[in-house]
């Protein structure tokens, strides 16, 4: 089987340096011709779980947060969004160079237009949609579409200022809109009957095939999905040529840089476990409560995105598939994700399942635990891959606190830490069968939320006694 993988290397070591970029994924091709996207479907919301609501995230967790802002460094304004939303590093063997395109292409506006017009008819969306190959309905008429002229003005011309990030099928520009101030869009300055919200812009790179099937993947399903902790599509463009997607704006950017940033401080426990908790939660409403399936395919912690109160939202649904039907027991596909991340079976056989999220889920718990990377190219060999590395420390209870972050000093809950470690254990089975689903993932990790069992007053009372 030929593979093409690029990993980005850390020459620093554990931890490592701030990126602007998110970390590179890795395209795979097999034996299993491609398989185009399915036909649009239908993923209306089940009646919601009361456990996966925001609420469950405990007080603990937003007092560390609340005394993260006041004390940390936190990531600039013009770096928010910008991992997940490029979608960086994707391409094919051979791999593509990345940053393919600049907004230099994009200085003259075609057509008339002005900023804030409003949310065009559900006819013209639907007519655009088919015209997309998306398929009409409801879900589409939704979001609203804006015309190049539009998100050019919003983001100040695709200005340099303005710019978030940049990666394999486009660059991110931050922007600002006007809607309705009954819309219920998110966070933004009312004036008259209108208000001012922040956007980030996604512009597509011109003449790329994938990246234009994951622009269709993507206004498909998130114009479908709604949920607390998926990131929010406000609209697309499909101007001629032109291919752009508006995100709510996340103002601190990907879980991935608050990890490994030696500029930032380090992420204090209970935040991390708060983030893992509206992770899985996300995760679970697209396996368990949509009326089909939805398999995300690309989990990782470049992809989870944070608002001010470290409210976690999963973006980037470029290689979103729709799960096995009726007596399938798996999904076919050319493989797809990013190297570290996926799981092993899909790797090698191409067949993708729910599952296959499961164990990207217990990679990324595992890189909140101990703060280490996926994939450590500089490490020794038997050390690069994380999965490989903790499973000594997993299989061992008497060992499983030493994968604690050491940054974190003694401030964790040891029973927190513990079930933390063994639900991550679980995710990494290497049989598919035997992994959680992800609505026990989020009862595991509600349940530790407000412990309060820190490893730093446990060690203080063995010192005291030993005295």
């Amino acid at each position: 089987m030929g593979s093409c993988v690029s990993i980005e290397e850390d020459p620093r070591g554990r931890v490592g340096p701030a990126r602007s970029k998110s970390s590179s994924h890795a395209t795979h091709s097999n034996r299993i011709a491609p398989q185009s996207p399915s036909p649009a479907g239908k993923h209306l919301p089940r009646k919601p779980s009361p456990r996966r609501s925001l609420s469950s995230a405990s007080a603990s967790a937003s007092a560390s947060a609340s005394a993260y802002r006041s004390g940390g460094l936190l990531p600039k304004s013009n770096e928010s969004n910008a991992s997940a939303a490029s979608g960086s590093g994707r391409g094919s063997c051979p791999q593509t160079p990345r940053g393919g395109g600049s907004a230099g292409g994009f200085r003259t506006p075609p057509g008339s237009g002005g900023l804030g017009s409003g949310r065009r008819g559900s006819a013209l969306a639907d007519k655009t949609a088919q015209a997309n190959g998306l398929g009409a309905g409801n879900a589409m008429s939704s979001l609203r579409e804006f015309s190049y002229q539009e998100l050019w003005l919003a983001t100040r011309k695709f200005g340099k200022e303005g710019k978030l990030g940049e990666g394999g099928f486009g660059s991110v520009f931050r922007g600002t809109i006007e809607e309705d101030a009954s819309s219920g869009a998110g966070a933004g300055s009312a004036e008259g009957g209108r208000r001012k919200v922040e956007v980030a812009v996604k512009v597509l790179n011109e003449g790329g095939q994938q990246g234009e099937t994951e622009w269709k993947t993507e206004v498909r399903y998130l114009s479908e999905v709604r949920h607390p902790n998926l990131v929010r599509l406000v609209g697309y463009c499909s101007d001629g040529h032109h291919r752009l997607l508006a995100y709510e704006y996340l103002p601190y950017g990907s879980l991935e840089r608050f990890l490994f940033s030696r500029a930032i401080q380090p992420l204090p426990w209970a935040v991390r476990m708060k983030v893992a908790l509206h992770a899985a939660q996300g995760l679970a409403y697209l396996h368990e409560e949509t009326d089909r399936q939805i398999i995300y395919r690309d989990f990782k912690a470049s992809n989870i995105l944070l608002d001010e109160d470290f409210n976690a939202k999963l973006s980037d649904f470029g290689l979103a598939k729709d799960g096995p039907e009726g007596n399938q027991t798996h999904v076919s596909t050319r493989v797809m994700g990013t190297y570290g991340y996926a799981a092993p079976e899909y790797m090698m056989t191409g067949h993708l399942t729910a599952k296959s999220d499961v164990y990207s889920f217990g990679v990324v718990l595992l890189e909140m635990i101990s703060g280490r990377r996926a994939m450590e190219p500089e490490f020794p060999r038997r050390q690069q891959n994380i999965v490989e590395w903790a499973r000594p420390f997993l299989a061992d209870p008497s060992k499983m606190l030493l994968l604690v972050d050491p940054r974190v000093g003694g401030e964790y809950s040891v029973k927190g830490a513990q079930r933390a470690a063994v639900l991550a254990r679980k995710c990494l089975s290497k049989d598919p069968h035997t992994r959680p689903s992800m609505s026990e993932a989020v009862r595991v990790l509600a349940s530790i939320q407000n412990l309060t069992d820190f490893a730093s007053k446990l060690e203080q009372a063995q010192r005291l006694h030993g005295a």
